[in-house]
C-alpha cells in the first residue's frame, strides 16, 4: 500500500516547551513522508514554541498550527488534534511526540501497516522494538505497567502506553471520544481500549524509541498514579460483563425435541 492509497495523512504533535526540538522534527517528518501534513498543537508554551510554529507553517503549506490557551494535558491536546483533523477531511491521523523519541523515518512502516488495520501501534515491546537511553527504572515501569494493563483488561497489546500511532478516521468518528478524560499514558491506553472494544483491528510494529536528548521530559508521578487506577478501574468493572459473557458460552443447548422421559 503506497501513501497516497491511504488518502489524506496528517501527523498531530503536541507540543509544550519544545522549541528546542520542533524545528528538526517537522523536517524530518516532511521527509519521510513527503505527502503527509503536520498539525502541531501547542499550549501557549512561554518558551516561544508556537511562534517557531507558526514560523514554520507560513513557509510550507502541509503545517498547520492550533494554539490552545490551556494546558490541560496531553489527552486534550490530542483530542483538539483529533477534531481538526475529521473537520477538515483526513483519511489518517497520526500521534507523534515533538522531542525526538518518535523517529518519523519509520513513519512509512507504520502506514504501510494500515493496509491490514484500522489502528497500528508503533510497539517498543514486540520482537524488533527497541528502547534507547533509559534508565533500568524506566524500563521496568514501562514493561510493568503494559503488563499490568494486558493482564487486567485482557488486551492482546503489547504496548498500549506508546505514543506512535496511525489511526485511520473512521476509528475516530466511531469512537465515543466526547467520554475521553484520561491523560498521559492513560489516555494512549484509554484509546487503544476503546479501538479494540468497539472490534477494529490493532496491529504493532516494531520501533526504536529513543529518550529525547533536549528539553525536560513530561513524565511525572501523577501521571503513572493516574494510568494504575483508570486500568485498574476498568479491568474490575469489566469483570462482571466478562463473566457473564462466559456463563452464557459454556450454558448448555437445550436438546431438539422433547426430553427422554425418566424412569
Amino acid at each position: 500500500m503506497t501513501h497516497e492509497d491511504l488518502g489524506r495523512v496528517l501527523v498531530v504533535i503536541p507540543t509544550y516547551n519544545e522549541r528546542d526540538n520542533l524545528e528538526a522534527i517537522l523536517g524530518r517528518v516532511r521527509a519521510a513522508v513527503p505527502p503527509a501534513e503536520v498539525l502541531v498543537v501547542d499550549d501557549s508554551s512561554p518558551d516561544g514554541t508556537g511562534d517557531l510554529a507558526d514560523t514554520a507553517a507560513k513557509a510550507d503549506p502541509r503545517i498547520h498550527v492550533l494554539h490552545r490557551t490551556t494546558k490541560d494535558g496531553l489527552g486534550q491536546a490530542y483530542l483538539t488534534g483529533f477534531g481538526w483533523a475529521l473537520e477538515h477531511g483526513y483519511d489518517v491521523i497520526v500521534e507523534m511526540d515533538a522531542d525526538g523519541s518518535h523517529a518519523p523515518e519509520e513513519l512509512p512502516r507504520l502506514l504501510a501497516a494500515l493496509d491490514g488495520a484500522d489502528l497500528v501501534l508503533g510497539s517498543r515491546w514486540v520482537p524488533g522494538g527497541l528502547v534507547r537511553n533509559w534508565p533500568r527504572t524506566r524500563l521496568l515501569l514501562s514493561r510493568g505497567g503494559n503488563l499490568y494493563t494486558r493482564v487486567l483488561l485482557r488486551m492482546p497489546i503489547k504496548d498500549a502506553t506508546g505514543g506512535y500511532r496511525a489511526y485511520r478516521a473512521e476509528v475516530l468518528r466511531g469512537l465515543d471520544l466526547a467520554g475521553v478524560s484520561s491523560q498521559g499514558y492513560c489516555f494512549q491506553v484509554d484509546l487503544a481500549r476503546r479501538t479494540w472494544q468497539a472490534g477494529y483491528r490493532v496491529t504493532e510494529v516494531p520501533i526504536t524509541f529513543t529518550e529525547r536528548v533536549l528539553g525536560q521530559s513530561k513524565m511525572s508521578g501523577s501521571i503513572v498514579r493516574e494510568a494504575l487506577w483508570r486500568v485498574t478501574l476498568w479491568g474490575v468493572s469489566s469483570r462482571p460483563a466478562a463473566t457473564r459473557r462466559r456463563a452464557l458460552a459454556t450454558r448448555p443447548r437445550p436438546l431438539d425435541g422433547p426430553e427422554p422421559e425418566r424412569a
